[in-house]
């Protein structure tokens, strides 16, 4: 329930119930919209798969998802450091932006969430590191086991989250013609995993996304002089302030930017000038539609590289002092560490928060509503209905109508909890139509209604229609 909670309650969920109800990797299924199955179309869903893995044998426990993560996270942080070490020919250079890696505020709030973002930047970034060392090798007379491999690796990055899609744009600059064999099998496979999904989701939120927000704000930008200007001004100042903040912080955004106006002096200025282009296309195009910081993941490997591209160059003035100029020097950097990672640290304390009064209710509505029954759930947000540990629906009650809730019964619904209770009462029209429903005994702090048609209350439709025949002479 911690942020982006509706993220994490969804995963968490998917997991769930691939280990109670059907363990295929090709059927994520969330816990609303109606009874189950209520196949989702998401990326290939590599951190719950896991963590049902460790549900089957240990129970369900969300800890599972948590240390995935970590490891995942961990293991970029690995990878960084070869990465660096290689790249500029610098074991000092890999250490240093291994160490701004982990502790970028994205690095260790993100990096500990129930989420997929963490396998797909570790996917990401191991799979240009191998492709990149291949590509700017000379290419062999044999068979490109290398290239299929690195295929592989960047297969697993696409279907982590298509996001990593970007890579595409260094490996084309770096390999040519030749990063076809790279790319072309990983998109392949993205494209039949897709259509997998596709043929039996209910929900398609990948493609929904794309075709609904992200292309049209594109077309609208490319066709209008005006909405182009509007989405640069979101690229110039809200992207920078996201990178500055909750993911890089204050010091490491300073740091990856100096990086890049200073001479890099890398094995391939072209693999990171384009890795940097194609990050700021993606953002142009996505992020400045969806704007959540997490979706700009893909940028902290380049940062943490550039940053300790930077560094190195006080690194060699150090090396020229004085033993006296390097102890204080030394501490110096110590010091200025400890500062950082405080203030990295404060970037992203508020994601940690949650509202216990609302768990502790979720938790309680678990053991008080009849088990298994679908529910209704007057509010947006899957980590709630997570620990009902109840499926059902999850709607605006703003929007919700009579006609919907009757639809909601038919198939089910035993139970209508009305989260968000001002915007529920502001809905006069299901507001009324629902007071034919008894309260639950003990509901608390939600008003929970009993939809059970044998518990219909006496006079329920003499109220309703005294209710429309007031409504039609104005008086609602």
């Amino acid at each position: 329930m911690d942020h982006p909670q509706w993220r994490q309650g969804d995963t968490a969920a998917i997991a769930r119930n691939f280990a109670q109800l059907d363990f295929n990797i090709f059927y994520p299924q969330t816990d609303y919209d109606g009874p189950p199955p209520n196949y989702v179309e998401l990326e290939l869903q590599i951190v719950p798969y896991l963590a049902a893995i460790g549900y089957k044998i240990f129970g369900v426990h969300e800890v599972f998802g948590r240390l995935i993560s970590i490891g995942f996270s961990l293991g970029t942080v690995v990878v960084i450091a070869y990465f660096g070490r290689w790249l500029f020919e610098s074991a000092f250079v890999g250490l240093v932006a291994a160490l701004l890696f982990a502790i970028f505020p994205g690095s260790i709030y993100y990096g500990r969430t129930f989420m997929p973002d963490t396998a797909m930047t570790f996917f990401f970034t191991l799979a240009l590191y191998a492709s990149a060392r291949t590509l700017l090798a000379p290419a062999g007379k044999t068979i490109p086991w290398k290239e299929i491999g690195c295929a592989a690796l960047l297969a697993l990055a696409f279907l982590a989250k298509p996001v990593s899609a970007l890579a595409i744009v260094p490996l084309a600059c770096i390999g040519r013609l030749r990063s076809l064999v790279v790319i072309v099998p990983a998109a392949i496979s993205l494209w039949l995993y897709l259509r997998e999904v596709n043929s039996h989701a209910e929900w398609h939120w990948a493609s929904g996304i794309t075709r609904e927000h992200v292309i049209p704000s594109l077309l609208q930008a490319l066709v209008s002089p005006h909405a182009f200007v509007a989405k640069s001004v979101v690229l110039l100042t809200t992207i920078p302030s996201m990178l500055s903040t909750t993911m890089l912080g204050p010091v490491g955004f300073a740091l990856a930017v100096l990086g890049f106006l200073t001479p890099l002096r890398s094995r391939s200025n072209v693999l990171l000038y384009s890795w940097l282009v194609a990050a700021v296309l993606y953002a142009f195009v996505v992020v400045t539609v969806e704007r959540v910081d997490y979706y700009l993941y893909p940028v902290l490997p380049l940062a943490a590289l550039a940053g300790g591209a930077f560094i190195r160059t006080f690194a060699a003035l150090w090396s020229e002092a004085s033993e006296r100029l390097q102890n204080v020097a030394l501490a110096g950097a110590a010091v200025a560490l400890i500062v950082v990672i405080g203030d990295n640290a404060a970037q992203i304390q508020p994601y940690y928060y949650y509202k216990r009064t609302v768990y502790l209710e979720a938790r309680r509505l678990h053991t008080l509503l009849a088990p298994g029954a679908l529910v209704v759930m007057a509010h947006y947000d899957p980590s709630i209905l997570y620990y009902m540990q109840h499926k059902g629906w999850e709607e605006d009650p703003l929007l919700w109508t009579p006609f919907d809730q009757q639809s909601a019964i038919r198939k089910g619904a035993r139970y209508f909890i009305a989260v968000e209770q001002n915007r529920f009462a502001k809905n006069a029209e299901l507001y009324a139509w629902m007071q034919r429903f008894p309260l639950l005994p003990g509901s608390g702090i939600w008003p929970v209604y009993e939809t059970d048609s044998a518990k219909i209350l006496p006079g329920a439709e003499d109220r309703w229609q005294e209710f429309r025949r007031r409504e039609k002479a104005g008086k609602h």
